[in-house]
């Protein structure tokens, strides 16, 4: 397989990072375009769009910032974590959220639900979700390819419970290594918590020494970035099945 994409350096400045148009959602695809930093993301009506912005919003795992609030917020809640429970239910749920709010996911299409449902079958698409009871509130998926974690979408039924999710991935990157958390385009909901603007040849190069096949092999054979042995995320990372909200802190 050659490479599908065209050189990021390409991409528009507007609208910021489109690289390119068309193209399929299947597995080896999608796995060739993280690997260089590249994301889909296109409405119903649209061909599928390609992306790399710059600059490119990321968050450091050891930089997580926790207001005041929402630590209350974590000790008093009694919600729980799991991780990789539901993973086709969050992504339903992200494709419902309100492309206006924060955590917005609208442009998941069937199609999208699919190929990362797909992804999460090979073990390189996962989720963190938070229940309170039984009951799913809030969560986040994202694709996790060596030392990188690629975020998607994220949805949230009560306060702070997508919050949450990304403090929980945040301290779980930063206890196995890995400390970087592709966030995509800017959003205010995660610069509160501490994303930052980073430069998409700085992206870049964080993202070639955090994924270890070459590009040339990756090229050759996109699966060669999944696991011989797929395993959900909380065994990948020795991550207990569950989890109180509280112990984040």
């Amino acid at each position: 397989m050659h490479n599908p994409f065209p050189p990021t350096s390409q991409a528009l400045d507007e609208p910021n990072g489109l690289l390119a148009v068309g193209g399929d959602l299947e597995p080896s695809t999608l796995l060739c375009a993280y690997a260089q930093g590249i994301f889909p993301w296109f409405e119903s009506d649209q061909e599928i769009l390609w992306w790399s912005p710059d600059p490119r919003l990321t968050l450091r795992s050891d930089e997580i910032h926790i207001s005041r609030s929402l630590k209350k917020a974590i000790r008093k809640c009694g919600w729980r974590l799991q991780y990789d429970a539901a993973f086709a239910d969050v992504v339903s749920r992200c494709a419902h959220s309100d492309r206006n709010q924060p955590e917005a996911g609208t442009w998941i299409t069937p199609d999208m639900h699919a190929a990362y449902c797909a992804l999460h079958d090979l073990g390189v698409a996962h989720s963190v979700e938070v229940y309170e009871a039984d009951t799913l509130i809030g969560g986040l998926y994202g694709i996790l390819l060596g030392n990188m974690f690629f975020g998607e979408s994220m949805f949230s039924l009560q306060s702070n419970a997508s919050k949450m999710a990304v403090v929980a991935l945040s301290k779980l990157c930063r206890d196995h290594g890995i400390d970087v958390i592709d966030c995509q385009l800017h959003n205010e909901h995660l610069v509160s918590l501490g994303a930052q603007t980073m430069p998409r040849q700085d992206f870049e190069n964080h993202l070639r020494d955090a994924i270890k096949p070459s590009m040339k092999d990756i090229f050759a054979n996109p699966l060669c970035l999944v696991s011989d042995d797929p395993l959900p995320l909380e065994k990948r990372l020795g991550t207990p099945l569950a989890v109180t909200v509280a112990k984040l802190l």
